[in-house]
């Protein structure tokens, strides 16, 4: 009699893992580290001065003041913009049992979640792009990072995009530096991390390494210390390419407009099916255009 193997059965159950495993490659390091300000109007508006620089002051006894220039504040402004992400599920799909999860409704909703914070950052810091102040066909669209930095610090590293050259990151942080910056990070996209670590300088700095990673191999440069200054490099995907930004968290807020924060939606219902929109409406401010430096013609 043949034996009867597991080729012939039929009706045998699967075996599936109620894990489901989900690479999580994105966060979001710079909209994290804002602070929020609530404001109540589409289109908000902030103030900023520079202060006098020192000069040459020596006034002879019994002296009479003489009338100086005074200036005044300058005002700022960017728009909200307003973020969307859609679910739509049929009554069968919520009713079935799936291995890895009690209800495809919930997860849905919390990987769309994530996807709308990734949209918050790459508008901030993954393109350059413009206040759009829109209209009834028109979507608003907040100014992102790159545009609310002064023109003057904002420096080349090269004629067109080239390697990060280690000259143009100590330019940088000069000029931040002279213009009263406290810049203390440097956030640039992952390849651009890298490069840092081929600055000519690296090759004669070493990090001691002992105990059971004696053999460890470091080739990074995490911390970058000048006569002016330390900057944390940090990576981040979603950062546009060919920029770096030298900044400082506490010059930077998320705006989010009034009553408008990340919110969820249950949809009129048009048949058979569920639809949930998660949506909320923020807008980026930067307390002082010449706080940060931004690094342009980054390349591969």
């Amino acid at each position: 009699m043949a034996t009867f193997k597991t080729y012939d059965s039929v009706g045998a159950k699967e075996d599936v893992s109620d894990v489901i495993s989900m690479l999580d490659k994105h966060e979001t390091p710079f909209s994290s580290s804002l602070t929020t300000r609530t404001v109540t109007q589409k289109q908000f508006q902030w103030q900023e001065d520079e202060q006098e620089g020192g000069k040459d002051n020596a006034q002879v006894e019994g002296f009479d003041a003489t009338e100086e220039d005074l200036s005044t504040t300058q005002m700022r402004s960017n728009t909200t913009q307003i973020y969307s992400r859609t679910i739509k599920l049929s009554g069968s799909v919520e009713a079935t049992e799936h291995y890895g999860r009690k209800s495809e409704l919930a997860r849905q909703i919390v990987k769309k979640g994530k996807a709308l914070k990734l949209d918050l950052e790459r508008s901030f810091v993954g393109v350059d792009q413009a206040s759009v102040l829109g209209s009834n066909t028109v979507a608003r669209r907040t100014a992102s990072a790159s545009q609310l930095i002064d023109a003057n610090n904002k420096i080349a590293n090269n004629a067109t995009a080239a390697p990060l050259k280690e000259q143009t990151l100590r330019l940088a942080i000069k000029k931040n530096y002279d213009e009263g910056g406290r810049a203390r990070r440097f956030m640039v996209a992952p390849y651009v991390a890298e490069q840092t670590a081929e600055f000519a300088g690296n090759a004669s700095r070493t990090r001691e390494v002992t105990g059971a990673k004696a053999n460890e191999i470091v080739h990074v440069v995490d911390v970058y210390t000048t006569a002016l200054g330390t900057l944390t490099v940090e990576t981040n995907r979603e950062m546009k390419a060919d920029f770096g930004l030298l900044w400082n968290p506490a010059n930077w807020k998320k705006a989010v407009l009034k009553g408008r924060g990340w919110f969820r939606e249950t949809l009129a219902k048009t048949g058979d099916n569920t639809k949930i929109m998660l949506a909320g409406e923020y807008g980026l401010e930067h307390d002082n255009f010449k706080a940060s430096t931004l690094v342009t013609n980054i390349g591969a």
